[in-house]
């Protein structure tokens, strides 16, 4: 049931307009029920792909112009050319597939945030009762920090990430009690908004940049911690920000294909994954050849075509830088 009450103010129906104005289809938001949590959460609207439409529906009223202004502003960078997620791996157990891809896009989202918080804070649309919600959607995902580390690790560090983006590292009132209530994965997600600070967001290719490294430096901190880390760098593919000339050359010359344990998900066979040689992350995926096709002449055909050439043969998205 559509809510008939909540309506677009003036600063996200920009917003709104700008997304229609380079999406080939047609981009509505909806607001949903009647519920209000309370608190705001970036859960609390998703996108729905209606054949070449998009339905942003908004499913929880406590905020309602910020929350669709963060959905709008996720599809307008991608729109604006922003590298996007995707998973075209199996492990075969689907419940780990669907961990890992909401793992992975959580990651890619934080960094995305850099450029969505401060493009919301421009439009007037983070006030300080937003501030104030954002930090009880905090409160209400998150327990306090038990002495003994416990599974819930992950979730509390990627939350205070998260909240160390939204919030900005120098509020006093919010590190105190941050601090006091998750001692061990605030200082691990302060450590990780350093590395994806420390040059800022100010393009397609920066944003990658700083995705490959939170990729990177979270398996780091689960790995301190003795858990299961998430391999974002193979399971999630990144599209690719390349220069005319990177375009042009083989191949073999910016990618290194390897062979990977998993499966690719439409053929059911194994996954060769191609690693980008700067930064070995995941940059595309091929299944593996067909039996009677699996001739060492079939990967150097692989090797010795264009880059521009392969992206065009596998239909893989990339940005030109």
């Amino acid at each position: 049931m559509e809510a008939k009450d909540v309506q677009l103010n003036d600063q996200v129906q920009d917003l709104l307009n700008q997304v229609n104005n380079l999406y080939p289809g047609k981009v509505e938001v909806h607001f949903i029920g009647q519920l209000q949590a309370g608190f705001v959460r970036h859960d609390q609207a998703q996108q729905m792909q209606m054949g070449k439409d998009i339905d942003i529906q908004v499913a929880d009223l406590t905020a309602p112009n910020y929350t669709a202004s963060h959905e709008l502003l996720h599809l307008l960078m991608i729109l604006s050319g922003f590298p996007q997620v995707f998973f075209s791996l199996t492990t075969g157990n689907p419940d780990l597939d669907q961990q890992l891809m909401i793992m992975g896009t959580e990651l890619y989202d934080i960094v995305s945030h850099e450029v969505v918080v401060s493009e919301q804070r421009k439009h007037g649309l983070i006030t300080p009762e937003i501030n104030d919600l954002y930090l009880k959607g905090v409160d209400y995902t998150l327990k306090p920090e038990p002495a003994e580390r416990d599974d819930e690790m992950t979730l509390r560090t990627l939350t205070l990430l998260d909240a160390l983006v939204f919030f900005g590292p120098d509020n006093q009132a919010i590190n105190d009690q941050f601090t006091k209530d998750y001692p061990e994965s605030f200082a691990a997600a302060r450590k990780l908004y350093q590395t994806i600070t420390a040059k800022p967001v100010t393009s397609p290719f920066s944003l990658r940049r700083n995705v490959v490294k939170l990729f990177k430096a979270f398996d780091a901190q689960l790995e301190a911690w003795n858990l299961p880390v998430l391999h974002n760098t193979e399971f999630t593919t990144l599209s690719s920000v390349l220069s005319k000339r990177q375009l042009s050359l083989q191949v073999r010359q910016i990618f290194e294909l390897y062979h990977s344990d998993m499966h690719e998900k439409t053929t059911q066979r194994r996954g060769y994954v191609g690693f980008n040689r700067a930064d070995n992350q995941n940059a595309f995926v091929l299944p593996a050849p067909k039996p009677k096709e699996d001739t060492p002449d079939y990967y150097t055909n692989i090797y010795n075509m264009t880059v521009e050439d392969l992206f065009k043969q596998l239909k893989m998205p990339y940005i030109l830088r």
